[in-house]
Order: structure tokens, then C-alpha cells, then sequence
């Protein structure tokens, strides 16, 4: 039987695409070293630099643990650059990168930005818009714009992320028709000079999707969606949002569009076009929900009822895209919800299961409309905790809480500083709910933080100590990467890493879901910090406990069996001297249940495959989950001992699961045969229609993290 390799390292984050995931919420929940009390002036500030050879649009990406040829193990930050390159370096120093490639060919260029007689992408036009990887097939999906002998090329690039090398079948280029009243009637034909990929690229359910945008307003354009297989790279899909008309470029200030559970797509249209209300096909200035289980079709759609206004003024709502939020924030009657905002500075909350069509006295066909509420709005809304963050163009940041699938009108805190053009896009990093900070690249340069509580109070900016901590330079629409305690920030010329200036204080937590306080006897944990020890040793109240895997900023370990629930001293030691400590609570229980890389529940279905959209269950089966934190089991393991394969030791707690909210009858709960530390949850998945389904497992009435697995 073979786990997922995800486990090895347990709760190391992942960033494979832009804001984190694809409700594009902008909060990374699983940050467990940067807190409100340590980012501060005296603990945080830059820890180094990475130059590179072209201005960075697209929000830096990473994963833990890659295995470079000839270099060892790196967590690893991949970025792109408008000079048509990709690097990828070492997250946790200042190391050489660790590969460089150009996607430009012999004898070709970049694109000058004056060929496109538009100065919003300066000086050159190469990489704009933030890739996807793919961490299970380590492949990361990058689209490249180049001048060859005249003529300009568009391409989708399918890189080996350990490498940087082509994968089969890649580089494609990309080429599109769709049926419409193009010139003479014919049908719509994709030009590559008349376009830029500007919104972060989407990876769903092995497919690939670009999204395509105008250089300004100029000429005869349209907003194109295209999709490709992610492994042969052959278009599976095309979608145009003005076949019989002009415009309505897919903008969203650089941000990828939003997918629910259900695998919804949600885009929001520029001025172009607008006919959808009176029965047309073009969709101007609106909201769109597209269904992706057959091709890309438009499910549902919400055009404001000042279109015509927007649409003369230049204040579209395609500057932005939309934040997913969770359902905490809904009513019964608007469960789902999303928000957005474009030039206007109108705030829309929309009901994502009907999003309200088109209504010309107002918006009352949608949950909320708050006019004048921010200024122009790029990127994306933030969401986190029942509240919205917005921060437009000339504004201060503000905080907009949500109860009951309604806003407060004004609101409920905001920055003392003001943006100035365009604003910024905030990006928010938490340990669950607790201890959230808000990070934003100024448009003059300057790194804030500020406490997701309360946006009166700024925890920290670079302009502070800015002989150490200086960005030197900034790129509009930029998103901050935070993942694993450091903070990413492309620039004109460089990538600039912050962190915590010192290897102290180190943290500790349930190794599966992340959570300080979910931790039991027995259970894998993560202590994290900086530059730990290469070989080291832990104990527990003295007690030694085994190390599982190590690198510079995680060390997994089993807590002893042998320690009692209460107050107890983790104390970390390197060549037999103490190095940093911490005090922890340990509990009876603290069950976490592990993900794969990208968030998916570490489960396995019959047959020993790897549970995710592409290999799904079916219901009536019986799936294997993999937690750590179930307490006692009976018979007895000893610590660092493998739990036997011919006699099971199974939790002495009551244990219960549910899939979708629906029970989830449980066959064993136990250690895992073979593995110290792991438990392993046998329930039989109940009969629901094909989708995705929050997993979670409860011991004594102590709930799991819920993560989701895929039903067939």
C-alpha cells in the first residue's frame, strides 16, 4: 500500500495557484508560524532577495519538498517573469536558483510593449499572468507570448517542476475559432497579437484554462476562455463572451477565476458588448456562471442595471474578479455566496445559485448592492471569518463584515493609510481562525501587515526599517505568497522573501489539520521554525521522541505515548544542546485528518488508489482515511514502534464519520498496520450524487478539519 507522498512532511502548504485556491478567498488557513504578536519590526523584516530578468505579474507559487536532480530536497517558489522566464529557487534561502528557463525560441523576443500600442504591460510583454502546477503530476502550466520573424505567438508551456524541462507533448501553441458574426460573417478567429492571458490560469478536473483579455480598448477583440487536456495539451474547449459583437475582455486585475465545489467557473465580463438581458448571447459588463462538466457553457449570468453607464465611463466591472465565501456567511435563503466590485466602487454580493440576472430600475435582483462604497477595485476581494476586505484605487483598505448573507453598509474598520492607484490586492494568512493578518504590496512599494481583526491596527510595513527592508520596487495588482512562515513579493526585478529574523520562537502543531491545540499522545506533529537543525533530537517532558522527516523549516515527530494530557515542554536539540523550546497542551484527542497536496483528504479507495476528482468513489465502498491524533489504542504500541500488520490496535474512543454531512458508517479506526504515529479510518461512503464532499472524522466528540474526497 502506498500513502500519499504529502504525508511525509504531514501539514507543509502547497500554493499552486493564485490566492491560494480556487474560491480566490485569498486566505492561506493553514499558517502556523507568523502570528499577530511576532510580525513586527523587531521579529520580522527581509531575509534576502532573488534577482530576475523581467517584471513579475503573477503571484509566486509554491511547493514543499521537491526533489531537484543532483541537489537534494527544496521547498521551492516558482516565479515567472515578463521577460518570458521561469525560475524556481530554493523557499528558504539565498542559494543560486535552483533552474532558470526561457520560454522565448531561437531567434525570437519577447514582445515590446510599444507593438501593442498600449502601456498597461511595460516594457515588454512575455509571462503575465500567475501559473498553475499540478503537484500530483508535478507539472507546473505557464503561457508565454513571443515576437518570431515578425509574426507573435502565443503558447502553453507544461514545465517539469523539479526540472523545468518540457514535458510530453508541450510547448502548444494556441490557436481558436468559435462560431459568431466575426467580419464578413465568418467566424470568430483568435488573433495572438491582439491578446495578453492576463487572469491567473485555472487547473480543474484535468483541464487546463486560459482566459484572455484586449491590450486596452484597442481594435476588435473578445473575452476567450480556451481549455486543454492537462497531459496531451490538445484544446478540449473554447467559449467566447461576445460572438456577435466587440469587447468585454476577461480582466479581473490578474486574478483566476473562481470554481465552487460543484465546479462551477465564475467570470466577470468588461465593457463590451451587452445583449444577454434582451435575449442576446453578449455579456458586457456582467457576472457569469459557466458549467465546465461538458465543455464551458452559461449556466446563469447578473448584469448591473447602470450597464450602459459603466459601459460609456469606462468603469467596468471586469477590473476584478470574485471572492467564493464560505457558508458560514449565508442565510437559508442565500446559502452561497460571492462578492466583487469593479471601477464603479459599487460592492456586489451576489447569491452564487442565482445571481440575478438583469434588473434596469437596480440591482434587486442580487443580495447586496453598496454604491460608492470603495474606489475602483483591481484583483480581488479578500474573504476571511465573516468579513470582506476590499482595497481600491486612492482608498484606504476596509473591512466589510457579512452575517446572514448581508454586509454591514459601512465599514466595520479600515487602514489609516490610503492606497494610492490602483489600490491593492490583500492576501490574508491565518492558523484556522485565529491569529489572520492581512498583507498587501503598497503601490509605492511598501509591504503592510495588518491585524485581519482590526485594520486600525497595522502590525508591520517594510517602510519601517527600510535599509533592511526595502522592496525597492513594485508591480501593479501584485499579490503577496505567504506559505510555511515567509512572505513572497515579486517585483520589477527581483523576488524579496520576508520571515522572522531569528530561529525562535518555534511553533508546534497537529502535523494533519494544522491546529495548535489538536494535539494527543501519540500523534505526528510539526514543529516549525528557521533554520532548524540538520540532525536533530526532541523531547517531550523528557521523554525522547521519534523523529519522522526533517528539513530547514519542519520537523515531524510522534509525541510519546508515555506523556500525560496537560501542560508539557517540547525542548529541540542539536549536537546535544538545547536549541529552542516550547510548551504545548496535550489532549486525550486532537484528530487531523491529512490532506494531499492541494487540499484534497488523504484517503484511498478500494483497490489502494489514490481518492481525487479523477479517480473518484463510489458510494456503497469502503475508503481509508488517514489521520493522526486518535489517542489510546488497544493493544498498546509503544512509541516509534510500528503498529503491527496481524493484530490491529483500534482506537478505545467512540469514533463517527460523515461525507457531505451524512453519516458515514465507520468498519475500523486504528493505528495504520505498518506506520507509527498514523491512524487509519475505514468508512463506507454513502450514496450521493457525483461531486466533492467535506470529509470529517470525530472521536469523543473532538471533530477532525474536514477536507474532501470525490464521489462517483
Amino acid at each position: 500500500m502506498n500513502l500519499p507522498a504529502s504525508l511525509a512532511l504531514g501539514f507543509l502548504v502547497n500554493v499552486t495557484t493564485y490566492q491560494y485556491d480556487n474560491t480566490r478567498a485569498g486566505a492561506n488557513k493553514q499558517e502556523t508560524i507568523l502570528t499577530p504578536g511576532n510580525v513586527t519590526v523587531t521579529q520580522f523584516g527581509q531575509l534576502f532577495s532573488q534577482s530576475v530578468d523581467g517584471y513579475v505579474y503573477g503571484q509566486p507559487l509554491y511547493l514543499a519538498g521537491v526533489s531537484i536532480p543532483g541537489m537534494g530536497t527544496h521547498n521551492v517558489v516558482y516565479v515567472a517573469t515578463e521577460h518570458d522566464s521561469v525560475y524556481a529557487f530554493d523557499a528558504d534561502s539565498s542559494m543560486a536558483s535552483l533552474w532558470k528557463v526561457s520560454l522565448i525560441p531561437v531567434g525570437g523576443t519577447t514582445v515590446p510593449a510599444s507593438d501593442t500600442e498600449c502601456s498597461q504591460i511595460e516594457p515588454e510583454l512575455g509571462i503575465t499572468s500567475t501559473p498553475v502546477i499540478d503537484p500530483q503530476t508535478g507539472t507546473i502550466y505557464v503561457v508565454a507570448m513571443t515576437k518570431e520573424s515578425g509574426n507573435y505567438v502565443q503558447r502553453l508551456h507544461a514545465l517539469n517542476a523539479a526540472t523545468g524541462t518540457e514535458q510530453p507533448n508541450s510547448p502548444v501553441v494556441i490557436q481558436a475559432t468559435y462560431p459568431g458574426t466575426g467580419e464578413g460573417g465568418t467566424a470568430l478567429v483568435f488573433q495572438p497579437k491582439a491578446y495578453k492571458q492576463r487572469p491567473g490560469l485555472l487547473l480543474l478536473n484535468g483541464v487546463v484554462y486560459t482566459f484572455w483579455s484586449s491590450h486596452c480598448d484597442l481594435g476588435t477583440y473578445h473575452g476567450w476562455i480556451m481549455g486543454y487536456d492537462e497531459q496531451t495539451l490538445q484544446q478540449v474547449t473554447v467559449w467566447n463572451d461576445t460572438p456577435n459583437g466587440n469587447g468585454a475582455s476577461l480582466w479581473s486585475g490578474g486574478a483566476g477565476p473562481a470554481v465552487d465545489s460543484a465546479g462551477n467557473m465564475y467570470i466577470v465580463c468588461a465593457n463590451g458588448t451587452t445583449d444577454i438581458p434582451s435575449g442576446g448571447s453578449d455579456l458586457g459588463e456582467s457576472y457569469v456562471r459557466l458549467t465546465t462538466s461538458s465543455g464551458l457553457s452559461t449556466a446563469d449570468y447578473f448584469t448591473p442595471f447602470n450597464y450602459v453607464e459603466l459601459n460609456q465611463n469606462d468603469l467596468d466591472t471586469g477590473s476584478a474578479g470574485v471572492a467564493l465565501l464560505g457558508d458560514e456567511a449565508g442565510s437559508a435563503a442565500h446559502p452561497h455566496l460571492m462578492a466583487g466590485a469593479g471601477k464603479e466602487g459599487r460592492i456586489y454580493l451576489m447569491d452564487r445559485d442565482n445571481l440575478g440576472h438583469f434588473n434596469g430600475s437596480g440591482d434587486s435582483g442580487i443580495v447586496q448592492s453598496i454604491s460608492g462604497a470603495i474606489g475602483a477595485l483591481f484583483g480581488n476581494p479578500a474573504y476571511f471569518n465573516n468579513a470582506l476586505y476590499f482595497c481600491g484605487a486612492g482608498d484606504r483598505m476596509k473591512l466589510y463584515s457579512v452575517s446572514n448573507a448581508q454586509m454591514t453598509t459601512a465599514p466595520a474598520s479600515q487602514s489609516a493609510v490610503t492606497f494610492g492607484s490602483p489600490g491593492c490586492v490583500p492576501t490574508i494568512s491565518s492558523n484556522g481562525t485565529s491569529n489572520g493578518i492581512v498583507w498587501a504590496i503598497d503601490p509605492s512599494a511598501i509591504l503592510h501587515a495588518y491585524d485581519a481583526t482590526n485594520l486600525a491596527n497595522e502590525l508591520y510595513n517594510s517602510s519601517q526599517n527600510s535599509s533592511r527592508d526595502s522592496l525597492g520596487s513594485a508591480v501593479k495588482f501584485s499579490v503577496p505568497t505567504v506559505a510555511n512562515g515567509k512572505v513572497y513579493a515579486g517585483t520589477q526585478n527581483s523576488l524579496a522573501v520576508y520571515g522572522l529574523l531569528t530561529q525562535n520562537p518555534i511553533t508546534i502543531s497537529n502535523a494533519a489539520s494544522g491546529s495548535a491545540t489538536a494535539l494527543a499522545p501519540g500523534s505526528i506533529a510539526s514543529l516549525y521554525g528557521t533554520n532548524l537543525p540538520a540532525s536533530p533530537a526532541i523531547t517531550v517532558n523528557g521523554v525522547n521522541a521519534p523523529v519522522l522527516a526533517a528539513i530547514s523549516t519542519q520537523i515531524n515527530f510522534q509525541i510519546p505515548f508515555e506523556v500525560p494530557t496537560g501542560s508539557a515542554t517540547v525542548n529541540l536539540t542539536a549536537n546535544g544542546s538545547v536549541v529552542s523550546s516550547a510548551t504545548i497542551q496535550l489532549q486525550a484527542v486532537g484528530p487531523g485528518l491529512f490532506t494531499q497536496a492541494g487540499g484534497q483528504a488523504a484517503v484511498l479507495n478500494p483497490g489502494y488508489s489514490v481518492n481525487n476528482p479523477s479517480q473518484p468513489a463510489t458510494g456503497g465502498s469502503v475508503l481509508a482515511a488517514y489521520l493522526t491524533g486518535l489517542g489510546a489504542v488497544e493493544p498498546a504500541v509503544a512509541t516509534g514502534v510500528a503498529a503491527p500488520l496481524n493484530t490491529l490496535s483500534t482506537a478505545t474512543g467512540t469514533v463517527t464519520a460523515t461525507i457531505g454531512n451524512m453519516a458515514a458508517t465507520v468498519v475500523f479506526a486504528g493505528l495504520a498496520p505498518g506506520y507509527f504515529g498514523l491512524y487509519q479510518v475505514n468508512v463506507v461512503a454513502p450514496q450521493l450524487p457525483a461531486g466533492q464532499y467535506p470529509l470529517q472524522i470525530t472521536i469523543n466528540g473532538v471533530a477532525s478539519n474536514a477536507a474532501p474526497v470525490s464521489i462517483q
